[in-house]
């Protein structure tokens, strides 16, 4: 996989990443999670699948992994992984977050499994265990999901702090989005006058696609773009409704290609996209996200699968119901 840059932030990465958001803790959103990883989900047991996908991972290609504090165990497992994998570890490029905390105890059944805080204690507390466990393998600290609500954005302390961080540690500072206000939060970071934000996490997915605009705004201004849940946690696979799943199957059986492939491409085929999540939990399933790049996309497929996409708010609400397992 040809590595290509993260807008202007000197950072090279793959066109396909992957996320450790589903891999890091025993439970996440993700359709069919159950099926997927079995019982057996004790720290030991995750650390070993997540080191079995990103060793699948690696060999595809894939040259871009991103975390979170609050993704469980996700940055120890990182970080085990790459003391095992020292020619990986040579290559990889790293990305985590700040602003949630994981707090479920590894319980599956917990009522609440993140606390979101962006205020600078929780900057403060955090950045220092990002960076002990990742060291100099980190190369972009983002923002958990900003939003206009949190005043992330306006807080002079933060931004002095990540600024701070992007010259003592050399890292590119970023931000992940999420929500129906997606685009106004982008617009908002870009108007920050001498702001530290090189990089935008978004998600985009043909089901959900408004932030598009703001996005290109994004890469025109030289940030580097990220897309996450490209597969809208599942619901852009095999597992999906069966309208989603007929207009999928009706694009991959012409190129030959799987609906995550199908949905993967979708998101490549934006010009300013230069990484797209995978979200996979199986080595199949990295594989198969990997393909994507191969597949080119042509104008009456786009359009076929742009009849997907749903009001902003109608897609959050039904993400927000998804359960935990």
């Amino acid at each position: 996989m040809r590595r290509r840059p993260l807008g202007t932030t000197g950072l090279e990465v793959t066109p396909v990443g992957l996320g450790l958001a589903a891999l890091g803790r025993p439970a996440y959103i993700d359709v069919g999670r159950d099926e997927d990883l079995g019982r057996p989900r004790s720290p030991e047991v995750m650390e070993q699948r997540t080191h079995e996908v990103l060793d699948a991972a690696f060999a595809a290609g894939i040259r871009y992994v991103d975390a979170a504090r609050s993704y469980g165990d996700a940055e120890r497992f990182l970080a085990s992984w790459l003391a095992r994998r020292p020619d990986a570890a040579a290559e990889v490029v790293l990305g985590s977050k700040w602003g949630y905390t994981y707090v479920a105890g590894w319980r599956r059944d917990a009522d609440v499994h993140e606390v979101k805080d962006h205020s600078v204690g929780a900057l403060r507390r955090q950045a220092p265990r990002s960076l002990a466990a990742l060291g100099e393998h980190l190369a972009l600290y983002q923002v958990h999901s900003a939003t206009l609500e949190s005043g992330v954005l306006e807080d002079r302390a933060v931004l002095e702090e990540l600024a701070h961080m992007r010259d003592r540690h050399g890292l590119v500072i970023g931000m992940s989005v999420s929500g129906v206000r997606q685009a106004d939060v982008v617009r908002r970071a870009l108007e920050l006058r001498d702001g530290p934000f090189r990089c935008v996490q978004a998600t985009w997915n043909v089901l959900e696609p408004s932030a598009g605009d703001a996005l290109a705004e994004a890469r025109d201004a030289g940030w580097g773009v990220i897309v996450k849940e490209a597969l809208a946690n599942g619901r852009l696979t095999a597992r999906g409704s069966d309208v989603v799943v007929r207009a999928l199957r009706t694009v991959g059986s012409r190129i030959g290609a799987a609906e995550d492939v199908v949905a993967l491409a979708a998101v490549l085929a934006n010009p300013w996209v230069d990484v797209v999540l995978s979200g996979a939990v199986t080595p199949a399933q990295v594989r198969s996200n990997a393909t994507a790049v191969d597949v080119d996309l042509g104008p009456d497929d786009l359009a076929s699968l742009g009849e997907l996409a749903v009001a902003p708010e109608a897609y959050w609400d039904d993400r927000a119901a998804l359960a935990w397992s």
